[in-house]
Order: C-alpha cells, then structure tokens, then sequence
C-alpha cells in the first residue's frame, strides 16, 4: 500500500511540475528531459509514469474516456442530462473547467487538441463497447456518437470561454442553456432508448 501511495505521489507530482513548466513556456517548448529535470527524476521515471508527453496535461484521461459508458440509468439521454447536469453544478474538470492558463495551453497547441480529439473519440468508443449488452452493434455505436457529439460540442465551449478568461459561473450559466437545447434535440431523435 505505501508503494502505490508513493508512486501516485510521484505521479502528481511529475505532472504538477510538467503543468507549470507548459504554462509558462508552451507545451511544445517543453522536452521530457526538462520536466525531468524539473521534477528531480529520471526520464524513464516521467515516461513510465506518462508514455506521451500529452498525458503529462491529460493526467486524468483515463477517467475522461470512460466518463459517459459509466453513466447508468434511463431512459439513456435523460439519464446523460442527470449526468452532466451534477458535472455542470460541480464545474467538473472532465466536461472542460480548467483554470483559464491550464485552459488556453491546450487550445493553443495543436498537439494537445489533436491529442483531445483522440481522446473524444476513445471516450465514444468506450461508451458504444458498454451499450452493446442493451442494443444491436449499428444502433449501440449510432447512439454513442450522437451522445459524444453533445459531450464533445459542450466541453469545447466550456474550454474556450474558460481559455477567454469568462469567468465559470458566466460558463456554466451559458453552456448550460446550450447543453439543454442539446439535450431536447437528442430526446426527440432517440426517444425512450
């Protein structure tokens, strides 16, 4: 148990100092060299912990790509809207709030927006594989993609106006209004799934 304390420790603390170096110098003016050197480790140190430089910011990608197949309950888009609706309330970093610094170096790396892109879609992926026991393959990966969709429209917003400097209950107040005409659009078309 204290060895897996002491490796999560490291972890964060790898990625705390690799978030800083990042903001003040651009994602991609930072080697892995210097966030080693920075966090007082070995390089192998930071890449078995962090095999892409991306997840060093990503730190939590894990729970991102399985946020939505672990949303339980139905019908399936009421359900979602419950779900993201307490992720709202609780400005909840996996549907975008960030600080605005954190923020603005991700949209202004191409790196990491494409590094996001991927991740959107592993997370859509992830959500048609856990509808599979309830629907047909063509239906369950038609419904993960209408429903990733929303969540990938609303975290870019939120992640924009973070990065603009607008503060989070201005964000949340308007994404929200957006995420429930989003929300009714998809009740219609998918209806009592």
């Amino acid at each position: 148990m204290e060895r897996g304390l002491r490796k999560q420790r490291t972890r964060q603390a790898i990625s705390d100092v690799a978030t800083r170096l990042f903001i003040s110098r651009g994602f991609e003016e930072v080697t892995i060299a210097q966030v080693a050197e920075a966090a007082q480790v070995a390089k192998m140190t930071v890449t078995n912990h962090f095999p892409r430089k991306e997840d060093l910011v990503f730190d939590v990608h894990e729970s991102f790509v399985a946020s939505l197949a672990e949303v339980r309950g139905r019908p399936l888009v009421a359900a979602f809207r419950r779900a993201w609706r307490a992720g709202l309330e609780r400005r909840d970093a996996l549907l975008g709030f960030s600080g605005p610094e954190f923020a603005r170096m991700i949209v202004e790396s191409p790196t990491l927006l494409a590094r996001l892109r991927e991740l959107h879609e592993e997370r859509e992926k992830a959500l048609a594989a856990s509808l599979l026991d309830e629907l047909d393959s063509d239906t369950a990966r038609a419904v993960a993609a209408q429903i990733g969709s929303v969540a990938r429209l609303l975290f870019d917003e939120v992640l924009r106006r973070i990065a603009d400097g607008e503060p989070e209950a201005e964000v949340a107040a308007a994404v929200g209004r957006a995420g429930e005409r989003m929300f009714d659009l998809l009740e219609s078309g998918l209806g009592s799934i």
